[in-house]
């Protein structure tokens, strides 16, 4: 038997290939939207015969497949509330208030984002670690009736475990707790804080468990980074942060990392816990009704300041609606557009965006830490600075601890926040949820938060990147080359 196999082995591996590989060529020629990421994919499968086409069946395949995703109204009708419709922002609120291009958004956000621009909303900025997390304390402690949350990283830590008594604590006093952490954040403390939260009684589960045990994978695929909470359908926060101690000075000290939150109420605490509850179903097949999870009236009236729209987006039905939305912004920008993010690798179509801008005239800055705490990522970030800087951007280094804020601001009037970084994981492999607030005077709080981190930045110079050693510069790009993957 050995030696016929030997003998036919190449036989063997020639039909392996053409079984595993044609069927692989043809998905990926059918389902990839984009060209280049086609012909990328059959080149492996084609080059590396049998082998290119398992790479593909493991990292190339999107498996998350959700019967249950619906719009925001249909969600509203199967909860018994159509009134939060009413809270839908029409043209005529937009343009009683903004110019003729913000209704334009409007539109597009309409058309790519299955929730609507609502009105009648309040937000608030939550700056550090230690406030976000005392509001969110505070609200736990005061919940009557129930809590949902969902995070990419749940710590096991002391900030962590303080978090996770006052969830117990919650569903001591008889409150419905339901806590989903994703299966690769869940893994960032050993052991984990599921296991602490389910002995005591809380019900928890991970998103998209398929990961190793044991492995913490920080560059997997397919992850929910979504950051939300919601207490008795009245006041929800999302935002970057993830529940850490790192990002909290009175655990840390003066070496905590640094992110933003907000805090909300009105309608759109409708659509985060629509999120966040799809994806409670998608992990356990849980529908989360009744009583305990009726959603409060808002307590302002239709047409009222401030304007919000929640755009979930991810490797589902949802996938690029954040690219989208972006791409249109940037096409509107008439003055300035201020961007901070940690972790900044814009594809090719989002640079020609903003470069356009800049060529238009519009400030293009964006702020970046100078202290990262992804090293590969901000290798190849440094080695696509170049085609920016060329494009009449500015790209700015922040001093100071890391901070992991996503904010970005276009004209003084539109807002874009939220847990999505200007990268290839945010923008077409994780799971994400971003907010698109339409008000200035919260514009002017978050470009008061960029501006303040680029007071004290050190500007990227073009000439600067161009006199570093060939050898960096060399092995940046090398690393540049599997930024789809960082």
């Amino acid at each position: 038997m050995a030696d016929y196999l030997y003998t036919h082995l190449p036989h063997i591996f020639f039909v392996l290939s053409i079984v595993l590989g044609v069927p692989a060529a043809v998905h990926a020629t059918m389902t990839k939207e984009e060209v280049r990421a086609a012909i990328g994919w059959v080149g492996v499968i084609i080059l590396s015969p049998v082998i290119g086409a398992l790479i593909y069946a493991v990292a190339g395949i999107n498996r998350i497949r959700r019967s249950s995703i619906s719009s925001q109204r249909k969600f509203l009708h199967e909860i018994g509330q159509d009134a939060f419709m009413r809270f839908d922002a029409k043209d005529k609120h937009v343009l009683a208030h903004f110019e003729k291009r913000f209704a334009a958004m409007k539109t597009l956000g309409d058309r790519v984002s299955r929730c609507r621009l609502t009105t009648g909303n309040n937000i608030d900025i939550l700056q550090g670690g230690d406030e976000a997390y005392h509001a969110m304390l505070s609200e736990i402690n005061q919940a009557k009736r129930s809590i949902l949350v969902e995070t990419y990283i749940f710590d096991r830590d002391k900030l962590g475990l303080h978090i996770a008594d006052a969830l117990i604590a919650a569903v001591k006093r008889g409150v419905e707790v339901r806590i989903l952490i994703d299966a690769v954040g869940a893994r960032y403390s050993i052991p984990s804080i599921v296991g602490y939260l389910a002995k005591h009684g809380v019900k928890v589960d991970v998103f998209n468990g398929n990961i190793i045990m044991g492995l913490r994978l920080p560059y997997a695929n397919l992850r929910t980074h979504r950051k939300i909470m919601i207490i008795d359908g009245r006041v929800a926060f999302t935002g970057g942060m993830n529940i850490r101690a790192g990002f909290s000075a009175e655990v840390m000290g003066e070496d905590n990392a640094r992110d933003t939150h907000f805090r909300l109420t009105g309608p759109i605490v409708a659509d985060l816990f629509h999120i966040a509850s799809e994806d409670w179903r998608f992990a356990t097949h849980e529908t989360l009704t009744g009583e305990p999870w009726h959603i409060a009236t808002p307590e302002k009236q239709p047409g009222d300041p401030v304007f919000i729209r929640a755009v979930p987006s991810g490797p589902d039905r949802s996938v690029e609606a954040n690219h989208r939305m972006l791409m249109g912004a940037f096409s509107i920008a008439q003055s300035r557009v201020r961007i901070m993010s940690p972790y900044f690798l814009p594809d090719r179509e989002l640079i020609s965006a903003l470069v356009t801008a800049a060529r238009r005239g519009v400030e293009v800055d964006i702020v970046v830490p100078s202290i990262n705490n992804l090293k590969l990522v901000d290798r190849a970030m440094t080695a696509q600075f170049d085609q920016i800087l060329k494009g009449h951007c500015r790209i700015w280094r922040a001093t100071g601890n890391f901070n992991h804020s996503k904010l970005l601001v276009v004209d003084g009037q539109w807002s874009y926040v939220g847990s999505s970084n200007l990268d290839p994981r945010s923008l077409r492999l994780n799971f994400e949820v971003d907010l698109e607030v339409m008000d200035a005077a919260f514009a002017s709080e978050v470009e008061a938060l960029v501006g303040n981190a680029m007071a004290s930045a050190k500007p990227v110079l073009l000439q600067n990147l161009r006199a570093r050693s060939f050898w960096v510069r060399l092995v940046e790009r090398i690393i540049w080359l599997g930024s789809p993957y960082l």
